[in-house]
């Protein structure tokens, strides 16, 4: 497994790609990229996560002009919620996870009855949707193609259509499109409800993830 400092690197690139952002610039001991979404105009990656890096960032986002978040994959998160904490920062997020797999060896089960399941590969983006038999979406997510790597992102199942299993076999989809596009190795960043999926889907944790912004700025839906 690449070291924690490559792997925010990479998970970066493919969730940049998957949202269509610009390239992110290095900044001190992380990455900014500007992401123009409600609450969240600026993302900041921590790259270097001893507590002189993170107060540094943290000094960053704090001057900036729009709503800015600060996102740090770490292997101590006590520490790091101390010094986000100390440096004026509120935590959104405490319980998320880094997690990779290789997605050759994913699983893909069928997805319920009455369901079917479409992809398609565009402009180095997957995008993959779990249809109802009445045309409805019943899942939906995406996945980031750069160079080895598919970083899935903005996994979703709506709440009419939630224990059935189709998250799992929206995974599978963008799993299977990714494999003949050159990717192998699968990154994400799963939330607290999602991180059990993944894990039963043989996804392995790789870091905790806290999420921090400014005091007063509003939770993106």
């Amino acid at each position: 497994m690449p070291d924690l400092r490559e792997l925010a690197v990479r998970w970066q690139r493919g969730w940049a790609a998957a949202r269509a952002l610009p390239t992110a610039e290095e900044v001190g001991p992380g990455l900014r990229v500007r992401c123009l979404q409600p609450g969240r105009a600026v993302e900041y990656v921590a790259l270097d996560r001893d507590p002189p890096s993170l107060r540094d960032l943290a000094g960053r986002v704090a001057a900036e002009p729009e709503p800015t978040w600060l996102t740090v994959p770490t292997t101590d998160a006590a520490t790091t919620a101390t010094v986000l904490e100390a440096a004026g920062l509120v935590l959104l997020k405490r319980a998320e996870l880094l997690m990779t797999t290789d997605l050759r060896t994913h699983p893909a089960p069928p997805p319920a009855s009455g369901y079917t399941v479409t992809s398609g590969v565009a402009d180095a983006v997957i995008t993959a949707t779990v249809l109802a038999g009445s045309g409805g979406v019943g899942a939906r997510g995406t996945m980031g193609l750069t160079g080895p790597d598919g970083v899935a992102d903005r996994i979703e199942t709506l709440p009419a259509h939630r224990r059935r299993g189709l998250a799992s076999a929206l995974m599978g989809a963008l799993a299977a499109a990714a494999v003949p596009a050159g990717a192998t190795h699968g990154i994400l960043i799963a939330s607290e409800e999602g991180r059990h999926l993944y894990a039963k889907l043989g996804w392995r944790p790789a870091a905790d993830v806290l999420i921090a912004t400014t005091p007063g700025n509003t939770y993106p839906t």
